[in-house]
Formats: structure tokens, C-alpha cells, sequence
């Protein structure tokens, strides 16, 4: 590999056609060895101190790297006398690695492996380490020169999609392993030019037919990258750079992709650093697209703990992804969309971090305004679990909410109606915190309807949700009627089950009971008096009747029309002018008892007392009121019928006559029928 000098015994660079000088120009027997690189003409530096990376190292150094095969190098000699200086030197030898016996191609990686000399490998680095003392970035790009000139095995594609992350460096031996780590240790300073010296080699070669294979570089980056993978996360604006100037040759995009890709299989967050800051930007190129989120699944899968990667994913990245999984159409595959989605879950973990109590009012904004009622159904059942999930566990998220209400009125009914099917789901805290909420829209709905702003399908839309909700939160309604129809025919199915198996009222149960409680004799004691005074009161109603109503209607017929004509007058003028004003006494009313802080046991009473008069009012008195308006407009009917067509006092005192007689003669006929009931159950006894 070297010559030595006459004199001296030091290593000489001998090119071919030139032989040293025997002393002039300070070259003589006393020069030093240069290193390759310099040998070759291709760097200008001086290689006593160890080399600077510059701007231009790349295009200098990398252009012609085998250009150091051109070069004979021969062993030092014996030290001899001193001779003339116009002695000839003897003749080079050839090199060890001369590119006319060129090493030939293994059939594969693992054969190459074998076939390595290792203990030839260590002679070799040593003799580096012992002539370059004071650069070790040349002993590096020696150990990565040596291994691919070795491994020469057939090409595979840039991504090593079918093979395991770790390979080539899995097939090498540990023997191999620890001079490759042993170096790196000894290099530890030049280990970032030295990864841009292997990844723009592998660029260049793929420039090159047939070119080499690029294994040696692989195991030298994989050997790098496991202890250092911070070489690459500290510079990833620069490989960026690299990635989008080669963007028209996917082939030189994948190999970067896939060098850098390297750091993240030992390390978690620097694989996610790589992959947000080189991957995710070009997510949307179909050549690229397919590796990206390949490696973001493996990574993920490598990395089942998810802790280390809190906090790396923001809503700058978060949203362009949400948005490449469920948006129809994009530049992805439905393939790739479907694997992004399996991957979406673990993302939001990551994004929202390892305090999502206290960030998820920040993403908010951005699932709302994404929550169209056009949106497609995966993502909009994504977006609305999502708002559900920032409302339950930030409260802030709630007050984001009412700011963003009244210019988001269709997300926030899409919004609302899934709050409203999933209310038993939501926890009781959330459910008393998303109260205050409500009854914010529901005043802003009123504001919004009474000054016709917005658009009023979307407001009443919003304001029937609202009503739903509150009635949820409310709580159940008791079943008011069910009592009340159970209790009395409980009793009845009872007393009749009683009778029943007693056969008769003295033997059963309720008699018995009847009985020794006194109620039994005190109840034949009041329906004889009750017979007693109805018959004295039929008498008296005989007697009397006739005279008083034909007093009556003497007498009040006038004031009665009159007071009828003023309470007609009178409701007109009430349903006329004050609507409005009750309408919003009754408002007012609602509002301030629900402002009003009482015990929950009394808003729970008050609540059942509303509820029960309400229904009081629906399921009696109101259809009393109407089967009592009906039955005035029959009688009325009826009168005109029965007194043909004029309807005159003496006419329906004769027919109150009639059916006051008719109605006697049933009561009385009951009466009779129920006493012989009575003493027949009572002489049974």
C-alpha cells in the first residue's frame, strides 16, 4: 500500500510514471504519507488535524471516490544507506485492491459475510490507524470502503420492505461487530461526517450502471445510528433539503428515507422526529407515500409504550393527518387510508398528550369546524367522539364551546343530537358541567330566532336538541299516570282475590279486619244515616226546587248574562294584550328558579310537584274542560230538540222536572239494591 522512502523508513505516496526526488522540494526520503483522498488529488486539506466539514466536502470528496484504486501504494522497506539523489526507485507494486482484479459478486448477502476475512479487515484498519494517527475520518471511510468492496452481493431494493429493520446489520457476526463498534467509539467525533460521507456515496452509486451494491454503507449507517441516532434529528432541515432535490428520483428518496429512518428503531422519540420532520411532508408523493406510513407502523409497533412520545405531535401535525385518514379523495390509496386509520387511535394518544385534562380545549376549534354535516360518516363519527372526549375531559373545552356556538350553528346540532344519544354514557360530572352550556344556546337560540339572524333551520335545529338535553339532564319523568291507575286497581284485584278465596266478606280478610278496627259498624252506621238524610233531602228538593229555580231565574237570569258578557269582554281583551307579557313573566319565573341555589332534595320535590300539576293539568283538567264544552254544546242541541227549536224557561223546567225524577227513581233503586246487599252479607254472618 505504500513505498518507503530510501532513508527514512516513513510512508511515501508513489504514483504511477513519477518517482520522488532524492531530497528536493522537502519531499525526499523524510516526507510523510498522505492520505488517500490527497493522494488522489481530490482533497486540499491537511490531514495532520482531523478534517472540517465545508460546503463543498461532498462534491469534492464523493465525485471520484474510487478514484483511490488509481494509486499504487507499496510496504515500507528495509532502512539502506544513503545513495545519490539522482538513484532511480524501484519499481510499484500493485495495489492490494487494484480495480483489474476486482472483487467478484456473491450470490448473496450472507455469503458475502461468510466469505469475509475478518482478521484481514482488522490488519487493515490497523495500518490506517497507524499512518492517519491524527484523522479518523479517514480510518472510518477506509472500514466502509473495505466492507463494500467485500460484500458484493446482488442489489435490493432502496427500503428493505422484505427483510427485518435491522437488516444487513442482523446478518453481521458479533466478532465483525465489535471492530465496526470498537472504531466508532475510537472515531467518536467524526461520526456525523462520516454518515454523510456513507448516505451520499449510496446517492452517487445509484447513479452509476450497474454500480455497486450498497451493503458496507447500510451496516455502517445501522452501526452509527443505533448509539447515535441524534446525528440525524439534529440536522433534519438539511436532509429535508436533500429529500425535495432529488424528489423526481423516488429510488434516491427512499434510500435517504430509509437511512434516516435508521435512528427511530432505538430510540422512540428521535424516529418520531424523523418521521414528522422528513416522512410526513411528503406523505402525499405516491411513490413516497407507502414507506411513510410503513415505517410509522413499524415504529409504532416497536414502541408500544407511548409515553416517550408525548408531546412530539401537535395540531399542526395532528390535523393534516386526521385529514389524509378519513378524507375521501386525497392523494392516498384507499389501502394506505384504511392503514392510517388502524394507526389514528395511537396517534390521538400521542397528540393529546400525557395532560390531555389541560390541552384538548386547544384541538377543539379545529374538530368543530371540521364536523360538517357533509363531512363523510367514518370522519364524522371520528370528530364527534373526539368533541365528546375534549368536553368530558377538559373543561375548558366547554366555554370554547359557547364562544364558537353562534357561528358554528350546523356542527354544533350535529354536535348536540350525539350528545343527546349518548347522554346515559356521559359521566355525571360532565353531564352537571354541560348544563351551564345548554342553557347558554338555549338564550342564545331565543336571541338569534327573535332577531332572525343565522340560518333558523339550523336555530330551531339547535334549540330542540337543547330542550332534549336539558329534559336529560333533568332526569327521569315518574310515571304519574301508572300510579295512579295501579293504586286503585291494585286495591280493587286485591279485595276481589280476598272475597274470592273467603267466600264470603265476613270470613275474609278485609272484613276481619273491617271488623275488629270498628270501621265495619261505623260504615253501616253512616250509609244508614246517609240513606236517612238522602231520603229527607229528595223531600226537601221536591218541595223546593220548583219554587227556587223559578226565584232564580227571575232573579239572576239578568246579572248572569250580564257577568257572562263582561268575562267575554273581559278574556279578549287579556288574550289580546297580555300574551306577551305573561309569555315572558313565565320566562323570567323559569329562569330565576333555576338560578336560585336550593338543596337537591328540594329541586328534586319541587321538580315531582311541577310534574305532577302539569299532568293534572293535561290528563284532567284539560280534557274535563273540553268534555264539559261538549256537553253544553249537546245539551244545547238537545234543548233546541226537545223544546222545537225555542228553548224557554217553562221547557227546561219541565225537562229538569223529568230528569230529576228519573234520577231519583235510579238512586233509589240503587240504594234499595245495595242496602238488601248489605243486610244479606250481614245475615250471612
Amino acid at each position: 500500500m505504500a513505498a518507503k522512502a530510501a532513508d527514512g523508513g516513513r510512508w511515501e505516496v508513489v504514483k504511477k510514471g513519477r518517482r520522488p526526488g532524492a531530497g528536493g522540494g522537502g519531499r525526499g526520503a523524510g516526507g510523510d504519507r498522505r492520505a488517500l483522498g490527497e493522494a488522489n488529488g481530490v482533497w486540499k486539506y491537511d490531514l495532520t488535524p482531523p478534517i472540517q466539514t465545508t460546503s463543498t466536502l461532498y462534491e469534492r470528496g464523493f465525485e471520484k471516490i474510487m478514484k483511490r484504486q488509481n494509486k499504487e501504494q507499496v510496504p515500507p522497506r528495509a532502512v539502506e544507506p544513503k545513495k545519490p539523489a539522482n538513484k532511480k526507485q524501484p519499481k510499484k507494486v500493485a495495489m492490494l485492491t487494484n480495480p483489474s482484479q476486482k472483487q467478484g459478486r456473491f450470490r448473496s448477502l450472507e455469503e458475502a459475510l461468510k466469505a469475509l476475512d475478518v482478521a484481514a479487515l482488522q490488519k487493515e484498519l490497523d495500518k490506517s490507524q497507524s499512518v492517519f494517527t491524527g484523522n479518523p475520518s479517514v480510518w472510518l471511510k477506509d472500514l466502509a470502503s473495505y466492507l463494500n468492496y467485500k460484500l458484493q452481493a446482488p442489489r435490493s431494493e432502496p427500503t428493505l420492505s422484505q427483510h427485518t429493520h435491522d437488516y444487513p446489520y442482523s446478518l453481521v457476526s458479533r466478532e465483525l461487530r465489535g471492530i465496526i463498534r470498537g472504531l466508532l467509539t475510537k472515531a467518536a467525533g467524526s461520526l456525523e461526517l462520516f454518515f454523510d460521507h456513507c448516505l451520499f456515496t449510496m446517492l452517487q452509486e445509484l447513479d452509476k450502471t450497474p454500480g455497486e451494491s450498497l451493503h458496507g454503507y447500510r451496516i455502517c449507517i445501522q452501526a452509527i445510528l443505533q448509539d447515535k441516532p441524534k446525528i440525524v434529528t439534529t440536522n433534519l432541515g438539511k436532509f429535508l433539503e436533500l429529500l425535495r432535490s432529488h424528489q423526481s428520483r423516488p429510488a434516491k428518496c427512499l434510500t435517504i428515507m430509509w437511512a434516516l429512518g435508521q435512528a427511530g428503531f432505538g430510540n422512540f422519540t428521535e424516529g418520531l422526529k424523523v418521521w414528522l420532520g422528513i416522512m410526513l411532508p411528503v406523505l402525499g408523493i405516491k411513490s413516497l407515500s407507502p414507506f411513510a406510513i410503513a415505517y410509522l407502523d413499524r415504529l409504532l409497533l416497536m414502541h408500544p409504550n407511548l409515553s416517550k412520545g408525548f408531546g412530539m405531535i401537535g395540531p399542526k401535525d395532528f390535523f393534516p393527518l386526521l385529514d389524509f385518514a378519513y378524507m375521501p379523495n386525497n392523494s392516498l390509496t384507499p389501502s394506505l387510508q384504511e392503514q392510517l386509520c388502524q394507526l389514528f387511535p395511537r396517534l390521538k394518544v400521542l397528540a393529546f398528550g400525557s395532560k390531555p385534562e389541560s390541552t384538548l380545549h386547544i384541538y377543539f376549534p379545529s374538530f368543530l369546524s371540521r364536523a360538517t354535516p357533509s363531512c363523510p360518516p367514518e370522519m364524522k363519527k371520528q370528530l364527534l367522539s373526539s368533541l365528546t372526549q375534549c368536553l368530558t375531559v377538559d373543561p375548558l373545552s366547554a366555554s370554547v364551546w359557547r364562544q364558537l356556538y353562534p357561528k358554528h350553528l350546523s356542527q354544533s346540532s350535529l354536535l348536540l343530537e350525539h350528545l343527546l344519544r349518548s347522554w346515559e354514557r356521559i359521566p355525571k360530572k360532565t353531564q352537571a358541567s354541560l348544563q351551564e352550556s345548554i342553557q347558554s344556546f338555549k338564550v342564545t337560540n331565543q336571541e338569534l330566532l327573535k332577531k332572525g339572524i343565522g340560518n333558523t333551520e339550523q336555530v330551531v335545529t339547535c334549540d330542540t336538541a337543547c330542550k332534549g338535553l336539558l329534559q336529560q339532564a333533568q332526569g327521569p319523568r315518574p310515571p304519574w299516570i301508572w300510579l295512579l291507575l295501579l293504586l286503585p286497581i291494585s286495591a280493587v284485584g286485591l279485595l276481589c282475590y280476598d272475597l274470592q278465596s273467603h267466600s264470603s266478606f265476613q270470613a275474609s280478610l278485609t272484613g276481619q279486619l273491617l271488623l275488629s278496627s270498628g270501621l265495619l259498624p261505623a260504615g253501616q252506621y253512616i250509609c244508614a244515616k246517609f240513606y236517612s238524610y238522602g231520603l229527607q233531602g229528595y223531600s226537601w228538593l221536591e218541595e223546593t226546587l220548583p219554587a227556587c229555580s223559578s226565584h232564580l231565574s227571575t232573579v239572576v237570569r239578568p246579572s248572569l248574562q250580564l257577568a257572562w258578557a263582561y268575562t267575554n269582554a273581559t278574556a279578549s281583551f287579556l288574550s289580546a294584550h297580555c300574551a306577551s307579557h305573561l309569555a315572558w313573566f313565565n320566562e323570567n319565573l323559569t329562569d330565576t328558579y333555576q338560578r336560585i341555589q336550593l338543596p337537591d332534595a328540594l329541586h328534586q320535590l319541587l321538580r315531582y310537584l311541577k310534574e305532577l300539576l302539569l299532568l293534572l293539568h293535561q290528563s284532567v283538567l284539560q280534557p274535563a274542560w273540553h268534555l264539559l264544552l261538549q256537553a253544553l254544546a249537546q245539551a244545547q242541541e238537545h234543548w233546541h230538540e226537545v223544546c222545537r227549536g225555542e228553548v224557554t224557561w217553562n221547557c227546561i223546567k219541565t225537562q229538569l222536572s223529568e230528569a230529576a225524577q228519573w234520577t231519583w227513581l235510579c238512586l233509589q233503586d240503587s240504594t234499595v239494591a245495595f242496602l238488601d246487599w248489605a243486610l244479606a252479607m250481614i245475615s250471612q254472618q
